[in-house]
């Protein structure tokens, strides 16, 4: 870490040339000393365990605040499914991989290098909860996010275990204005609005909250 660094926390943004991502990092730039990974930065490849392990192991600890901000809707050139005659296996194959695996891997190799009070951010969605589901469709996505959530809060356990003063979690930032989320119709806010609210959010949450699912205002998503 540089030197003038060193008064500073140390904020790692997975993920950061992405819409949200790169607004959480600028949002961060003033108050914390700034690590950025993503694939068009740093060719981080989250579906290639070498790949993550080539982009963590040179981070220095210890990372005080995490985020995750890596996913996909679905395959390039491909849609979310509507239906179940949909369902491509490579295609779902492929979201598992960037959805759910990719998540894994990436807290595979950042928790050792988390501080005793870190606060780790793994953005995940509301669609990937069984209890809030009432549309259907969407199979691969939600069950890619579904899986992360799991993931997420088998970290959270293992993580809180060693960093009593921890908070891993999984978020929902909303529906944001990124390329991401073109053509879907809902009401949607700015990357830099969502990054505000992720950051205030994970801020705000304690060790009592680790391990849980939660939305852009601080509310609890059900799984």
């Amino acid at each position: 870490m540089a030197s003038n660094c060193l008064r500073m926390k140390h904020a790692l943004i997975i993920g950061a040339s992405g819409g949200i991502g790169a607004a959480i990092a600028r949002t961060l730039s003033q108050t914390h000393c700034l690590t950025e990974i993503s694939r068009s930065q740093t060719g981080l490849d989250v579906t290639d365990p070498d790949s993550v392990a080539a982009a963590l192991d040179p981070v220095v600890a210890p990372v005080d605040l995490a985020f995750v901000a890596t996913g996909i809707l679905a395959p390039e050139g491909q849609a979310p499914e509507k239906t179940l005659d949909a369902i491509d296996a490579h295609a779902m194959a492929q979201t598992f991989a960037v959805n759910a695996i990719g998540p894994a891997l990436i807290l595979r190799a950042l928790a050792p290098k988390l501080s005793e009070t870190a606060r780790v951010g793994v953005l995940t969605a509301r669609v990937g909860s069984i209890g809030d589901n009432r549309m259907g469709g969407w199979y691969s996505y939600r069950a890619a996010k579904a899986a992360a959530n799991q993931i997420t809060h088998g970290a959270a356990i293992e993580i809180g275990r060693k960093r009593k003063g921890a908070v891993v979690v999984a978020l929902h930032p909303g529906t944001v204005e990124t390329p991401f989320t073109e053509g879907y119709k809902a009401k949607k806010v700015s990357a830099d609005q969502a990054a505000a609210n992720l950051i205030d959010v994970l801020g705000r949450l304690t060790p009592e909250h680790s391990g849980g699912f939660f939305d852009y205002a601080g509310e609890e998503i059900p799984w």
